[in-house]
Formats: structure tokens, sequence, C-alpha cells
């Protein structure tokens, strides 16, 4: 059995990064989607457990204190941080796991599991992101500028990452990031136990 894959897929807010990785969940029934934690307040629609964990400030500064985080970050005002125990289990049983976070976290993240692949999302412009935000309809104009500042600078990572794929259109992406998934999935140092099954019954 092979040991289980973790997909880091990031990029700015509002260039599709969690649509992508839910339609990846959706695609491949033995890929699960890590639940991040925050401190935020649920957006409208927005469910405790599916979407994330929704903590207290108490309590982050609590997970933080007991190390039950993979990686954790301040992002727009606001905390969020991968739980570990939960990842850990499931790759060491073979599963692979799926984590929709930004930049700094997804350093962390190949800090402590190197092997881990890392998916940019990319966004094709600066105004088309800027209209995708301003649509979403949950920004302030100070919110905005801060999250279009943010993307600037973590558009800049994109280069540390494993694969870059350009958001343009939503299903051309999915069908990108699901090929990535399957390359992986299939690639040698991943399979060797195949070659030894192989020859498990010659006598």
């Amino acid at each position: 059995m092979r040991k289980g894959i973790v997909f880091v897929v990031s990029g700015p807010s509002g260039a599709g990064k969690g649509t992508v990785a839910t339609a990846m969940v959706e695609r491949f029934s033995d890929l699960s989607f890590s639940v991040s934690a925050t401190n935020r307040a649920p957006r409208q629609g927005e469910k405790d457990g599916i979407n994330y964990y929704f903590v207290s400030n108490e309590q982050f500064d609590k997970m933080i204190a007991e190390g039950d985080f993979l990686e954790y970050v301040e992002k727009y005002e606001n905390r969020y941080g991968t739980p570990k125990s939960a990842i850990l289990k499931k790759i060491e049983e073979g599963q692979d796991v799926i984590l929709d976070i930004e930049t700094i976290g997804a350093e962390n993240v190949k800090k402590a599991i190197p092997e881990a692949v890392t998916i940019f999302i990319l966004p094709p412009s600066l105004p088309v992101l800027r209209q995708r935000l301003t649509e979403r309809g949950s920004e302030t104009d100070r919110t905005l500028e801060l999250r279009l500042s943010q993307a600037c600078e973590e558009v800049g990572h994109a280069r540390d990452y494993d694969y870059i794929v350009i958001n343009d259109d939503k299903e051309t992406c999915i069908a990108d990031v699901a090929s990535i998934i399957l390359a992986e999935r299939n690639k040698g140092f991943r399979n060797l136990y195949k070659t030894q099954d192989f020859f498990k019954n010659i006598r």
C-alpha cells in the first residue's frame, strides 16, 4: 500500500482555489478535504465542520499551545490553521488529502511533509481578480484593497510551487488539477510496492 499524498492548493482570495479543491473531492471518492480552523466569523452559507472549524480566539490559542496545528497563519486580520493529527493519520492509512491554504501555510506544510504536492491557482489577471472579488459582494472597499495587495504578494510565491494552473475557465482548471492528481498518484516512487506484488506468487 502506498502512503497517502497531501495535495496543497493555494492562490489569492477569489482565484477559485476553494472551488477547485471541492471539485477534486467530488471527483475522487478516495480524496478527502482537510478542514481548517479559523477564528473569523462564518460567511453566509458556510457551515462549521464543513467549510471551517469556527473557533474562538481562546480556542485557537489553546490549539497552538498544544501543538495541534500542522501550520497556522494570520491573514486578513484573521487566523487560520490546519489540524495535524487527522491528516497524519489519513496519509499513514494510505488516504490522500487536499488542503486549501495560503502561501505561508503551504510553505510550512512542505517543510513538515516534503513529499506534499503544491498547486498554485492563478487568476488570469489582476483586473479579473478585482471583478471576481467585487461580484462576491462580501468585501468592503478596505478589505477589497487589502485582498488585492495580498494577491500580488502571493503570486510572487507561485514560483515555489510544483504546479501553476491558470483559472481562466473553471472547467478547464478543474480538469488540469485532476490530471495532476492522477499523475502524482502514478509516479514510480509512490508505487514501488506494486512491483513487489508482481513477483509475489512466483514458484
